[in-house]
């Protein structure tokens, strides 16, 4: 698959597209890459868009931020694609810290935002703590501690399919299916860009607390860590329509629920 460069916010992105037409931006997250997406752009594209799956910053091909990323980053981050690709407005889709970016995204320019869809990751304002949901995101304690990245790497990524087996415990996934997540976490200073992430992760910023405006859809399932009830909640978070798909897989929708989620988001899209 081709890949092209663009530069947002002082750093270098790399995006694999299809298609032409009203921008659909696609935002991976974590541990994942832009590849997560490939059964979706063609699709999307053949369905009158122009389909836009970056890297996310850190992520090689992708530059080295330099410094730990907030939420702030990762919206002006999606904004700043919006900016280079000449799209004054787009549909954005995110899972995971990809769901987190295209909240922030959406928050900072809700004018720009035409429909957003959140796989994985409810609106933060519909998040309440509990022991249960502490336990199942303990990662975001252990990934902050001294030699997490050491520990994330060893045996040839472990932390990769120790993640994925936690997050998605019916999933039968193969080598292959991570393998372009455990080449970009051994490029120099990928994986510790990667998990700054979560060194920066405190408070909802304000900004998070305004409602939005814009069409959504999240996508949630029902064998993931976050709970169902969340998603359902996050209502309270959007003004406009917002639907909940809920799915019999764990926290990696488009990859397990390939088909079904793939038909469901052209609906919406199209819509």
């Amino acid at each position: 698959m081709s890949l092209k460069h663009l530069t947002a916010n002082g750093l270098q992105f790399a995006y694999h597209e299809a298609g032409s037409g009203p921008v659909v931006l696609l935002v991976h997250g974590f541990p994942d890459t832009a590849r997560t997406w490939d059964a979706f752009l063609q699709p999307i594209a053949d369905a009158g868009f122009h389909a836009v799956a970056p890297y996310l910053r850190g992520y090689p091909p992708t530059g080295l931020p330099p410094r730990d990323t907030t939420a702030r980053d990762l919206g002006e981050d999606v904004l700043g694609w919006m900016d280079a690709l000449e799209a004054e407005t787009a549909i954005l889709v995110g899972h995971d810290w990809g769901a987190a970016a295209v909240y922030a995204a959406a928050s900072l320019a809700p004018s720009r935002v035409t429909k957003l869809v959140a796989l994985a990751i409810p609106h933060p304002l519909s998040l309440r703590p509990t022991p249960s949901l502490a336990w199942g995101a303990r990662h975001f304690l252990t990934l902050r501690l001294p030699g997490a990245a050491h520990r994330f790497a060893r045996n040839d990524w472990f932390g990769v399919d120790e993640l994925v087996r936690r997050w998605s415990p019916s999933w039968q996934f193969t080598p292959a299916d991570l393998a372009d997540v455990k080449r970009c976490f051994g490029e120099p200073g990928a994986l510790d860009a990667a998990l700054g992430y979560y060194r920066t992760v405190g408070r909802s910023p304000d900004f998070l607390r305004t409602k939005l405006p814009m069409p959504a859809l999240a996508f949630c399932g029902r064998e993931d860590i976050a709970p169902v009830a969340a998603f359902h909640s996050a209502k309270r978070a959007f003004t406009g329509s917002y639907d909940v798909v809920e799915l019999p897989c764990g926290h990696f929708p488009q990859r397990e629920q390939t088909a079904e989620v793939l038909s469901r988001l052209l609906a919406f899209l199209t819509s």
